[in-house]
């Protein structure tokens, strides 16, 4: 019964952990990185046709995005999730495929041009998208399940996106039973839209999300409607459009909201008719896959509107652009307007053509709603760089750049803490995980020094027995640099060698166990020994 960390330990993204217990390797999220990679991440610790299982516990890319690559691996196992996540999931990596084999298209061109003769290819494919969506399996909130034998698990709601849960898994091993908690990303009090988090009560070990665990956000609910308006206001009275790079899923969906209501009370004067422009076919498929899910996860703010016939979505005004052609278009449309377009930290999409066309006048305003990872082009404008580059061509920034403090699906330092302190008994262990590294180490100083816990803040690699309530092995900080290949070897061998130590060690403590069990033992370690015996 063992807890492998595999990604977004002591980063932010790349989220993957992977559970070994019962015969079955379980990987709970496998997440694309984004932004700069701080540390390596571990190698799967088992080949990808291993593994039965993948729990997600949202459907951002961080946690979903390299699922089709697990496909193109053989992956044969089933992906467990919530209804409104297998939704999304099903529009996200699709896109995320597009993306994917788009870019490797424009390099491979781009390598023809300078006279190189060579085909870049995608990550993973269209067909692999696909494969994978057709494994993830739909399971209601709050409903314990049996997943196989000697495990089962629940999903309860952390309202950090449509569908978005924390995830309880009790597993049973030679009589012995251990609860694990994987909080997943916790959701932000007072969302406009979704539920405010729900709390688990109790566990023996922990997997905590630590991403605001460094600062809060406003002790007074912000008034983002106000706040918009202003931007609003001020940029049009410019002559200047209003541009946010937004997350498709999530909060576009916000802005939306926040923009119907500024609408309906005539907030912005002398552009009564304004435009918005949500230049993104993913958002618009999210947007449906929302409408679709409003009793299941809508707040009983946005239910209000529902039951008084009110979509909380939709407004005069609104434009949904679909083709590339729609949305080049925008762009040649003279009126102060809104453009909401993905991605959230300006890293692919239709954003950086919108940024191309705005960021050189001085009139417009970047408006930012959403966390910006180090080393995104989102974070460098944020913290004020003077000049980007985009498709080859360096744009000065004269724009205005703005944010909407507070605007955050995650839970800051406090929604934290009141959600594990709401166990009713300390767990074991939290681990902080899904933070960047002096965040994840402060917030898990301040949880075992403030409040008591027993916290552990894991680099990748790091191994922990959950029977035996101990590290099995503790992985060392591997920064991003070009390795000495011999000296990678040597490593990886000293982790076979610990573990080949370590089984001995299980298999000493269980002589004189049941038969039964001790024959299948056997049969498993004979099973991996002539799998590598070659």
């Amino acid at each position: 019964m063992r807890l492998h960390f595999i990604g977004a330990d002591h980063e932010v993204t790349g989220s993957c952990h992977c559970i070994e217990a019962c015969g079955k390797w379980i990987l709970v999220d496998y997440g694309m990185e984004q932004g700069i990679n701080v540390f390596e991440n571990a190698e799967l610790p088992c080949a990808e046709c291993d593994i039965d299982y993948v729990f997600l516990t949202h459907a951002h890319i961080d946690h979903t995005g390299l699922l089709p690559l697990l496909y193109s691996k053989g992956f044969k196992g089933k992906v467990i999730a919530t209804e409104a996540t297998r939704d999304l999931c099903s529009i996200m990596l699709r896109d995320c495929a597009h993306i994917q084999m788009q870019e490797a298209e424009w390099k491979s061109r781009k390598a023809k041009r300078g006279a190189k003769d060579f085909d870049v290819k995608p990550l993973y494919t269209m067909e692999d998208a696909e494969g994978i969506i057709r494994k993830i399996l739909p399971f209601a909130y709050n409903a314990e399940y049996d997943l196989c034998e000697g495990i089962s698990f629940r999903f309860t709601d952390v309202g950090h996106l449509l569908g978005s849960s924390s995830i309880e898994i009790w597993i049973t091993e030679m009589g012995v039973t251990k609860k694990i908690v994987f909080s997943g990303d916790l959701g932000n009090i007072n969302d406009p839209i979704l539920k405010d988090p729900t709390y688990t009560d109790e566990a023996d070990y922990v997997v905590m999300e630590s991403t605001y665990g460094d600062r809060y956000h406003s002790k007074d609910k912000p008034d983002y409607v106000r706040e918009l308006a202003d931007i609003i206001q001020r940029t049009f009275d410019r002559g200047g459009n209003v541009v946010i790079p937004s997350f498709a899923v999530g909060r576009t969906q916000e802005m939306l909201y926040f923009l119907r209501q500024i609408k309906a009370a005539k907030m912005i004067t002398g552009h009564d008719d304004f435009k918005v422009f949500v230049d993104s076919p993913l958002a618009v498929e999210a947007t449906e896959v929302f409408q679709k899910n409003i009793y299941n996860c809508f707040s009983d703010e946005a239910m209000e509107l529902v039951r008084q016939g009110i979509n909380p979505l939709v407004f005069p005004g609104l434009n949904l652009t679909i083709t590339s052609d729609e949305s080049k278009e925008i762009n040649f449309d003279s009126e102060p307007k809104v453009i909401i377009s993905a991605s959230g930290m300006c890293e692919a999409g239709r954003i950086r053509h919108h940024l191309k066309h705005n960021l050189w006048r001085e009139e417009c305003t970047i408006l930012f709603v959403g966390y910006q990872a180090n080393g995104t082009l989102g974070r460098m404008l944020v913290d004020g760089i003077e000049e980007v580059k985009l498709f080859g061509e360096p744009i000065e920034v004269n724009a205005h750049i703005e944010v909407l403090a507070g605007m955050s699906g995650h839970a800051d330092k406090g929604g934290l803490i009141d959600w594990v302190s709401a166990f009713k008994r300390k767990p074991n262990k939290v681990f902080l995980v899904h933070g960047e590294d002096s965040v994840c180490n402060m917030f898990a100083d301040c949880l075992r020094d403030e409040y008591g816990f027993d916290t552990y803040a894991p680099y990748s690699g790091t191994i922990y027995d959950l029977m035996a309530d101990e590290i099995e092995y503790e992985a060392s900080p591997r920064p991003v640099v070009k390795k000495d290949p011999a000296k990678r070897v040597s490593e990886v061998f000293a982790r076979l060698l610990a573990a080949g130590n370590r089984l001995l060690q299980v298999i000493d403590r269980n002589q004189g166990g049941a038969n039964k069990d001790l024959a299948k033992f056997a049969d498993q370690i004979n099973s991996l020994c002539d799998k590598w015996d070659r």
